[in-house]
Protein backbone atom coordinates (compact mmCIF):
# COMPACT_ATOMS: atom_id res chain seq x y z
CA UNK A 1 0.00 0.00 0.00
CA UNK A 2 1.68 3.23 -0.98
CA UNK A 3 1.57 5.99 1.80
CA UNK A 4 -0.65 9.44 0.98
CA UNK A 5 1.70 12.29 1.31
CA UNK A 6 0.88 14.50 4.18
CA UNK A 7 1.07 18.34 4.70
CA UNK A 8 3.96 19.35 6.52
CA UNK A 9 5.10 23.26 6.36
CA UNK A 10 4.54 26.52 4.14
CA UNK A 11 6.54 28.81 2.95
CA UNK A 12 5.58 32.70 2.15
CA UNK A 13 7.46 35.66 0.87
CA UNK A 14 7.80 38.44 3.12
CA UNK A 15 8.88 41.82 2.59
CA UNK A 16 10.39 42.63 6.40
CA UNK A 17 12.04 39.30 7.21
CA UNK A 18 12.49 41.00 11.23
CA UNK A 19 8.85 42.12 11.59
CA UNK A 20 7.73 39.04 10.29
CA UNK A 21 9.42 36.39 12.63
CA UNK A 22 8.86 38.73 15.61
CA UNK A 23 4.98 38.49 14.61
CA UNK A 24 4.81 35.11 14.31
CA UNK A 25 7.29 33.71 17.13
CA UNK A 26 5.14 36.39 19.43
CA UNK A 27 1.78 35.52 18.02
CA UNK A 28 1.84 31.76 17.94
CA UNK A 29 5.15 31.51 20.32
CA UNK A 30 6.65 29.59 17.06
CA UNK A 31 10.54 29.40 17.97
CA UNK A 32 12.98 30.31 15.11
CA UNK A 33 14.81 26.80 14.77
CA UNK A 34 17.53 27.72 11.73
CA UNK A 35 18.16 31.00 9.71
CA UNK A 36 20.47 32.16 6.65
CA UNK A 37 20.47 32.55 3.06
CA UNK A 38 19.45 29.63 0.74
CA UNK A 39 21.83 27.57 -1.85
CA UNK A 40 19.72 27.06 -4.47
CA UNK A 41 17.24 30.07 -3.47
CA UNK A 42 19.32 33.29 -3.09
CA UNK A 43 17.46 34.45 -0.52
CA UNK A 44 16.75 35.13 3.42
CA UNK A 45 15.24 32.58 4.87
CA UNK A 46 14.08 32.19 8.31
CA UNK A 47 12.46 28.60 9.87
CA UNK A 48 9.95 28.72 12.58
CA UNK A 49 8.31 25.57 14.70
CA UNK A 50 6.35 25.66 17.36
CA UNK A 51 7.02 21.46 17.88
CA UNK A 52 9.93 19.95 18.76
CA UNK A 53 8.89 16.85 16.28
CA UNK A 54 8.96 19.47 13.26
CA UNK A 55 11.86 21.72 12.35
CA UNK A 56 9.55 23.76 10.33
CA UNK A 57 6.49 24.66 9.42
CA UNK A 58 6.51 27.55 8.36
CA UNK A 59 8.89 29.29 6.35
CA UNK A 60 10.30 33.10 5.77
CA UNK A 61 11.66 34.28 2.86
CA UNK A 62 13.03 37.39 2.02
CA UNK A 63 11.71 38.90 -1.42
CA UNK A 64 8.12 39.87 -1.72
CA UNK A 65 8.25 43.52 -3.61
CA UNK A 66 7.46 46.42 -1.53
CA UNK A 67 3.99 46.64 -4.07
CA UNK A 68 3.36 42.61 -4.24
CA UNK A 69 0.32 41.69 -3.04
CA UNK A 70 -0.25 38.43 -0.91
CA UNK A 71 -0.86 35.89 -3.00
CA UNK A 72 -1.44 33.63 0.26
CA UNK A 73 -5.54 32.07 0.71
CA UNK A 74 -4.97 31.33 4.45
CA UNK A 75 -2.08 30.71 6.78
CA UNK A 76 -4.40 28.11 9.66
CA UNK A 77 -2.92 26.91 12.96
CA UNK A 78 -5.04 24.59 15.32
CA UNK A 79 -5.73 25.27 18.56
CA UNK A 80 -7.66 23.21 21.30
CA UNK A 81 -10.45 25.36 23.01
CA UNK A 82 -12.81 28.60 22.43
CA UNK A 83 -10.20 30.54 25.29
CA UNK A 84 -7.38 30.07 22.57
CA UNK A 85 -9.07 31.70 19.82
CA UNK A 86 -9.95 34.82 22.65
CA UNK A 87 -6.24 34.68 23.31
CA UNK A 88 -5.02 34.41 19.91
CA UNK A 89 -7.11 36.81 18.59
CA UNK A 90 -6.27 39.78 21.45
CA UNK A 91 -2.10 38.93 20.90
CA UNK A 92 -2.88 39.32 17.05
CA UNK A 93 -4.41 42.44 17.81
CA UNK A 94 -1.50 43.97 20.03
CA UNK A 95 1.14 43.02 17.10
CA UNK A 96 -0.67 44.80 14.54
CA UNK A 97 -3.30 42.31 13.13
CA UNK A 98 -6.26 43.84 11.40
CA UNK A 99 -9.61 42.57 9.93
CA UNK A 100 -9.93 40.80 12.66
CA UNK A 101 -13.35 38.19 12.13
CA UNK A 102 -15.02 35.22 13.84
CA UNK A 103 -16.16 32.72 11.68
CA UNK A 104 -18.81 29.61 13.10
CA UNK A 105 -18.48 26.97 9.70
CA UNK A 106 -19.96 23.86 11.89
CA UNK A 107 -17.59 21.70 11.66
CA UNK A 108 -14.92 24.26 12.88
CA UNK A 109 -14.72 27.79 14.77
CA UNK A 110 -12.78 29.44 13.78
CA UNK A 111 -11.39 33.79 13.67
CA UNK A 112 -9.76 35.01 10.45
CA UNK A 113 -7.20 38.30 10.21
CA UNK A 114 -4.54 39.50 7.82
CA UNK A 115 -0.97 39.63 9.71
CA UNK A 116 1.01 43.37 9.01
CA UNK A 117 1.82 42.10 5.82
CA UNK A 118 -1.73 41.20 4.69
CA UNK A 119 -1.46 37.44 4.54
CA UNK A 120 -4.61 35.65 5.85
CA UNK A 121 -4.75 33.97 9.00
CA UNK A 122 -7.04 31.50 10.13
CA UNK A 123 -6.73 29.89 13.86
CA UNK A 124 -9.21 27.09 14.33
CA UNK A 125 -10.64 24.62 16.70
CA UNK A 126 -12.91 21.30 15.50
CA UNK A 127 -15.86 20.70 16.35
CA UNK A 128 -17.33 17.19 16.88
CA UNK A 129 -19.93 17.79 14.36
CA UNK A 130 -19.66 17.43 10.35
CA UNK A 131 -21.83 19.85 7.83
CA UNK A 132 -20.80 20.71 4.24
CA UNK A 133 -18.44 23.57 3.47
CA UNK A 134 -18.26 25.86 2.71
CA UNK A 135 -20.70 27.28 5.72
CA UNK A 136 -20.27 29.92 7.87
CA UNK A 137 -22.14 32.35 9.96
CA UNK A 138 -20.50 35.13 12.45
CA UNK A 139 -19.03 33.79 15.59
CA UNK A 140 -19.48 36.12 18.78
CA UNK A 141 -16.54 34.68 20.96
CA UNK A 142 -18.44 37.59 23.56
CA UNK A 143 -21.12 34.70 23.90
CA UNK A 144 -19.98 32.09 26.56
CA UNK A 145 -18.35 28.92 25.29
CA UNK A 146 -21.48 27.06 26.66
CA UNK A 147 -23.62 29.60 24.09
CA UNK A 148 -21.12 29.26 21.10
CA UNK A 149 -21.29 24.97 21.65
CA UNK A 150 -25.59 25.02 21.85
CA UNK A 151 -26.00 27.46 19.11
CA UNK A 152 -23.09 25.98 16.39
CA UNK A 153 -24.78 22.14 17.28
CA UNK A 154 -27.96 23.03 16.80
CA UNK A 155 -26.86 24.82 13.51
CA UNK A 156 -25.41 21.78 12.52
CA UNK A 157 -28.38 19.57 13.37
CA UNK A 158 -30.64 22.02 11.01
CA UNK A 159 -28.47 21.34 7.94
CA UNK A 160 -29.52 17.95 6.13
CA UNK A 161 -26.37 16.85 5.58
CA UNK A 162 -25.21 16.82 9.51
CA UNK A 163 -23.78 13.76 10.90
CA UNK A 164 -21.05 13.71 13.81
CA UNK A 165 -17.57 14.13 12.67
CA UNK A 166 -16.47 10.46 13.31
CA UNK A 167 -19.27 9.10 11.15
CA UNK A 168 -17.85 11.33 8.07
CA UNK A 169 -14.11 10.07 8.91
CA UNK A 170 -15.20 6.53 8.79
CA UNK A 171 -16.83 7.13 5.26
CA UNK A 172 -13.78 9.09 4.44
CA UNK A 173 -11.62 6.09 5.29
CA UNK A 174 -13.79 4.00 3.38
CA UNK A 175 -13.38 5.68 -0.18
Amino acid sequence: MQSIPQLSHVGIFVRDMEAMTRFYTEVFDLKLTDQGEGRNFKVKLHFLSGSPQQHHQLVLASGRAADAPSTVMQLSFKVDAIDDLRRLRERALARGASQMRGMNHGNALSIYFSDPEENTVEVYLDTPWYIPQPHGTPLDLEKSDAEIWAETEAACRADPAFQPVDAWQQGFAGR
